[in-house]
């Protein structure tokens, strides 16, 4: 594996990370700030920069290049796979009626499943992941795992742009199937998010609408917990998500309040919460944090056995948020868990996906780290 990395910030020259050198055939990796990647002439510098055919943009809420955190920049990481193959498909939410599991399972469909080793995925980042998750795992073996993330745009949820080789547009959703006998892929996620006050049951929902909580009006119950703190909602809700606990599961997801509906006394959720689940309120330290994004790192390195050469962390906007000044640590903190040789990219999203630590089932978190390592 050969990896060259560089940044820039917007109209500025390209910093290398490693010495600049044409790579054969690479997949490249374009995070970006949604302005920047939807500047032509910034996307038309990036083409004649990266003189490649297979390259994949997604927008974020930050960069994460070498273990730095990087605000309102374009960071690229060209990597070429020698003992591996990859295949890259992409599909757009306008054409399936808004029906995400639906272009999950034609996503998947257009994969070739012979030597199928890992899938990685980079979303829309405003569309229902989770029922993109369901719809990538129809047909899946249980051997193959997902990990990706949902694009970003800072902290304004206005929209966010994705895309294979096309310029980036919005409700694009890029699957790329990674395919090989000597690759080695482990994943991980973890918050240090703890929760507080009484755990409750969600009584009222749709997909990822919570109406009622205990028979009570979602939005009226989660004002009442956070008490004060509420006058600053709805930015305020970032700072304390929800831990959801699915009926049929023992596993809890994290889940982002994106918004709240005064109308409606409900909460809108980045993913979503099925009625008769669990709910608790979370809240976190800074350091608690950056110690979930650490631990991500040591469950993912755990019984490997080559070192990564690249490790792709999704991490999210609302730890972001609360890190405030101290982002930076989060991935600093990760850098120093990894091999010393091992290359990092990555960004930060509205939604980390991957499995649950320990199980096969894929799900969409929120508030996490989440961490590929990949090595050939």
């Amino acid at each position: 594996m050969r990896i060259i990395q560089a940044f820039k910030n917007g109209n500025e020259n390209w910093h290398y990370l490693q010495e600049k050198a044409p790579l054969q055939n690479p997949l490249v990796l374009v995070f970006g700030n949604r302005y920047l990647l939807e500047d032509e002439n910034i996307i038309k510098n990036i083409r004649e920069e990266f003189t490649y055919e297979n390259i994949v943009f997604g927008s974020t809420s930050g960069e994460i290049l070498d273990g730095s955190f990087q605000d309102n920049s374009i960071s690229v990481t060209a990597i070429e796979l020698e003992n591996t193959t990859f295949v890259i498909e992409r599909e757009n939410i306008s054409n399936f009626n808004m029906q995400s599991d639906l272009l999950g399972e034609k996503l998947l469909g257009k994969l070739p499943k012979e030597k199928l080793k890992h899938l990685f995925v980079l979303s829309d980042g405003l569309l229902d992941g989770s029922k993109l998750i369901e719809g990538l795992e129809n047909n899946l073996s249980n051997t193959i795992a997902i990990t990706g993330g949902l694009c970003g745009d800072d902290a304004r949820f206005e929209k966010t742009v994705t895309s294979f080789n096309d310029n980036p547009k919005t409700g694009e959703v890029v699957l790329i199937g990674l395919y090989g006998e000597t690759l080695e892929i482990s994943y991980a996620s973890a918050g240090g998010w703890f929760p507080f006050g009484p755990e409750r049951k969600i009584t009222k929902s749709n997909g990822n609408i919570i109406f009622e909580i205990d028979n009570k009006p979602a939005l009226d119950v989660y004002k009442n917990h956070l008490a004060h703190r509420a006058i600053g909602l709805p930015s305020a809700s970032l700072s304390f998500p929800l831990n959801v606990t699915y009926e049929n599961k023992n596993q809890a997801v994290v889940r982002t309040i994106l918004g709240i509906d005064e109308s409606h006394n409900s909460l809108i959720l980045a993913g979503d919460a099925p009625e008769n689940s669990k709910v608790q309120l979370l809240m976190a330290s800074v350091d608690a944090i950056i110690d979930g994004a650490q631990f991500a790192t040591q469950l993912a390195m755990k019984n490997r056995k080559k070192k990564a050469e690249i490790a792709i962390l999704v991490s999210c906007i609302g730890r972001k948020l609360v890190m405030n000044n101290r982002v930076g640590e989060e991935t600093e903190y990760v850098k120093e868990s990894l091999d010393a040789s091992t290359l990092i990219t990555g960004f930060y999203s509205y939604g980390q996906i991957a499995p649950f630590n320990g199980n096969d089932y894929t799900n969409l978190h929120n508030q996490t780290m989440t961490v590929t390592l990949i090595s050939e």
